[in-house]
């Protein structure tokens, strides 16, 4: 039987049960379970504001375009972010004709702080922080530098749902933090986000947006009274990006199991540090020792990488990698050379299957192939 990279783990009963309620009310879209999903979701992570969307990529956008005229930015102007992401991240600073400054990383493969100093010019307005596979690299170093430089901290928490720092949840430091729920991350619904304002101005105004610049979205009409329902204003261009209430529905069951579901993920992280342990030639990517990783990645380098790639696969066995260094692409290929750590890890990144269907057992099958063909 193959090993897959990501399976993703529905609770199909409990998830049909939450979708036929949306049915049966005859509400499908946003507002009824979005609500509850976006309360539950602040329960859970102590963060004073949620707002879902439709998926992860559109919330960072969303970040930028409002940061961008909140505080009057200009074309051109900088956003410090990491070449080792998906490409969605640094698209998203392009969308609003701002420009990525690419900075190196760390051996957690997050973004090093003394290369965003070292990047840092009169244009720089706001640093983009990646929390590769759930890592929480040098965040807290992050946050500080951006306070300390005046700087918009915007954070890409993709890989976070249940990722905590000394025990609290991460995303309340930041200005913005932006979750994905898309089909394979730990809280996996078809597709969509969480955006996390710190301010409640932002929150209400990213309500609006969402909502192509509507002042008053057709939930929250419904239980309005009187003849005037239709009623409402336009006060800016916004965009479609809110969630469904589909979607909130899968998404509200999977949070209650999401601590469960990740505990499971750092078990299996644990066998794998076991099994690969002695292995020459391969090299863990380690976890900061005050992060509580939500483990969604389990990543290694090996010089080997796509020889090691070929014989993974003819046991059945199909890693990942995440990510190719950006600067390879020919969008950002005017900053290639400008990141060397982050251009080596690339050459050697393998992420070894990562999911709630993986045993010991298969553990130590994938650790055993590893172990034969690393060099």
């Amino acid at each position: 039987m193959a090993t897959q990279l990501f399976v993703p783990a529905f609770r199909i009963e409990e998830c049909l049960a939450q979708i036929r309620e949306c049915l049966e009310k005859g509400w499908t879209g946003l507002g009824f379970k979005t609500v509850e999903f976006e309360k539950a979701w602040c329960d859970y992570t102590a963060l004073p504001h949620a707002h879902f969307l439709s998926s992860n990529t559109v919330g960072l956008h969303l970040a930028l375009h409002m940061f961008k005229t909140k505080h009057a930015w200009n074309d051109g102007d900088e956003v410090i972010t990491t070449p080792l992401t998906f490409v969605s991240t640094n698209h998203a600073i392009v969308y609003c004709n701002l420009q990525p400054v690419f900075a190196d990383v760390d051996d957690q493969l997050c973004l090093d702080p003394e290369d965003i100093e070292r990047k840092l010019t009169p244009k720089t307005r706001a640093v983009m922080f990646v929390g590769i596979g759930g890592n929480c690299g040098q965040y807290q170093r992050v946050v500080e530098l951006c306070r300390r430089r005046g700087l918009c901290l915007i954070l890409d928490a993709a890989h976070m749902s249940g990722t905590r720092i000394s025990g609290k949840h991460v995303g309340g430091e930041a200005d913005c933090a932006v979750f994905s729920f898309q089909a394979v991350k730990n809280l996996p619904t078809a597709d969509s986000g969480m955006i996390c304002f710190r301010e409640a101005d932002d929150d209400a105004r990213a309500r609006k947006l969402t909502w192509l610049g509507i002042n008053k979205d057709t939930y929250t009409r419904t239980s309005l009274q009187g003849p005037y329902k239709w009623m409402y204003d336009v006060e800016e261009v916004g965009f479609k990006y809110h969630g469904n209430s589909i979607m909130a529905a899968i998404g509200l069951v999977q949070l209650r199991y999401l601590d469960r579901d990740n505990a499971y993920r750092r078990q299996l992280a644990s066998w794998y540090q076991e099994q690969l342990g002695q292995i020459d030639g391969c090299r863990m990517v380690p976890v900061a020792a005050d992060c509580e990783s939500s483990r969604h990645l389990f990543q290694i380098l090996i010089n080997n990488r796509d020889e090691l790639i070929s014989s993974l696969h003819t046991h059945a066995i199909y890693p990942g990698v995440h990510y190719r260094d950006n600067t390879d692409y020919r969008m950002y290929a005017h900053a290639s050379g400008s990141c060397p750590k982050a251009r080596q890890a690339s050459s050697q990144l393998l992420s070894l299957p990562m999911h709630l269907g993986l045993t010991f057992a298969d553990i130590a099958e994938i650790a055993a192939v590893v172990r034969k063909y690393a060099k």
